[in-house]
């Protein structure tokens, strides 16, 4: 009964971690590595076991970083089931197909430039037909459902409260008549926010392995959040420009134009136009409202009341390239949605090409930002940043607002964690290395349980649990 750690160790993105229980293996997420060239080219290193000898697959959710190599996996041999609840399977969907046409595009422009330096022409990582084949072998799964994996493992899904679909995921393990329970967070949701469910508490476990992309952090209060970005939209008011946001299509796309729904008025913002400009966060909206049992009450009902475009007669959304350009034309009293999240790609990039250096203009980072983005040098106060080989300088207003993210803060982890009776072993994944040392720290201060840093290619037994609870940090 082992586990090992394929991605997502010591780092943020890149989830990946293999089961193996009774001589079979099970597979827990297989996410995009993202960030820095130099780390996306991991994404093209063999998988650490052999797809074809997994019985199974367990997805958390559908950001790219914990789905985004599955049809990799499928090329390399797999043929077993993809578990997952329904909403996720849904917005895989989108999500895969556009990582496929992203991949080959990127591919096709890197090799133009090979070409000419005579190297070797690089394939794309995935194609479609390999995206199709991969959604053939999902299977939706609901919230507290039982799914026997094979006679040494079983597995329920819980609500984690990121994004629509997203689930924690609960185990049943036996070998040799000895029986775990070992749980997966997955990606924690922050707490009372707009639209989901808070995340669900499970009270027992043997041993544990969470997220904890802000494991050190806190994030303000969500009063406090809308005071910020009432602060911002009034500057911006005053100055005449517009707002940028970078944001994920899935979830905090979703988020942010219902914040803006609820609080046009208060805001001011019921005459400037705001803009979704993503095709794939347009087709998630709809994925959203097909799954709105997921809401929490006071969204399921304003959604319902007000329909896709959250009865704001001044939201656009621009799915052509076409449509897209002609915001650039727009130089105030605009807000626009983009993505990539983190400015690595799409369509914010031609966005802040237009407007960064404009000092009347304000871009709103609202998540986490990975090491070597575009988004991370804006968060770090970058004096230029280059789009497309072109120098420019930085003048527009940064604000990083922590409130807007869709992971749990310290407190969150911590009372994720605290659920559980025993102060179970836990093994920290999805975050960098010094965020994770404070949060073991804490949880060894606050609950007396001990939090290890998931380490990259090291197997775990999940057996031995007083190894498991003896200090590493």
């Amino acid at each position: 009964m082992k586990l090992t750690s394929c991605g997502a160790a010591g780092e943020v993105t890149g989830s990946c971690h293999l089961l193996t229980v009774g001589g079979r293996n099970i597979l827990l997420d297989c996410g995009l590595i993202q960030g820095r060239a130099k780390d996306e080219a991991r994404n093209r290193d063999p998988f650490p076991f052999n797809p074809a000898e997994l019985d199974a697959v367990v997805l958390s959710h559908a950001h790219i970083d914990h789905c985004g190599r599955l049809p990799i996996l499928i090329r390399q041999g797999f043929t077993g089931p993809i578990y997952t609840h329904h909403a996720s399977a849904d917005l895989c969907k989108i999500l895969l197909r556009d990582s496929a046409n992203l991949n080959q595009r990127d591919t096709e422009y890197k090799n133009k430039k090979r070409a000419r330096a005579g190297k070797k022409l690089l394939k794309p990582l995935y194609e479609d037909d390999d995206v199709e084949q991969t959604l053939k072998q999902f299977k939706g799964v609901d919230y507290r459902q039982s799914v026997k994996l094979n006679d040494h493992a079983s597995f329920s899904l819980y609500d984690a409260g990121h994004i629509i679909g997203s689930s924690m995921v609960e185990l049943k393990l036996t070998e040799n008549d000895v029986k775990r329970t070992f749980v997966f967070s997955g990606d924690l949701g922050h707490r009372n926010s707009p639209i989901l469910r808070d995340f669900h508490h499970l009270d027992t476990a043997d041993v544990v392995m969470m997220e904890s992309t802000y494991g050190n952090r806190l994030h303000r209060d969500w009063s406090e959040t809308f005071d910020e970005v009432t602060d911002i939209v009034k500057a911006v008011r005053n100055g005449k420009g517009n707002v940028l946001i970078p944001a994920f299509a899935v979830g905090r796309s979703q988020m942010i134009l219902y914040m803006l729904a609820k609080h046009r008025e208060d805001w001011g913002i019921a005459d400037w136009r705001i803009f979704l400009d993503s095709p794939m966060a347009i087709e998630a909206t709809n994925i959203y409202l097909d799954h709105n049992n997921l809401y929490d009450e006071a969204a399921a009902a304003f959604w319902a009341e007000n329909g896709k475009s959250l009865g704001m007669d001044n939201l656009h959304f621009t799915r052509t390239g076409k449509e897209s350009m002609v915001i650039n034309k727009v130089k105030s009293g605009a807000i626009i949605i983009a993505g990539s999240g983190m400015c690595t790609g799409g369509r914010i990039r031609h966005h802040l090409k237009h407007n960064v250096w404009r000092p009347e203009c304000h871009v709103i980072i609202p998540g986490y930002q990975s090491y070597g983005t575009t988004g991370r040098k804006l968060v770090e106060g970058a004096k230029f940043i280059k789009l497309w080989g072109e120098k420019i300088k930085v003048a527009a207003k940064i604000h990083t607002v922590g409130g807007l993210s869709a992971h749990a803060d310290q407190d969150g982890i911590l009372s994720w964690y605290k659920s559980f009776k025993n102060a179970p072993p836990a093994l920290m994944v999805h975050g960098d290395p010094d965020v994770m040392r404070d949060l073991g720290d804490t949880i060894k201060t606050q609950t007396g349980g001990t939090a290890h840093i998931a380490q990259a290619g090291k197997t775990v037994d999940l057996i031995d649990l007083e190894a498991l609870r003896k200090p590493t940090l």
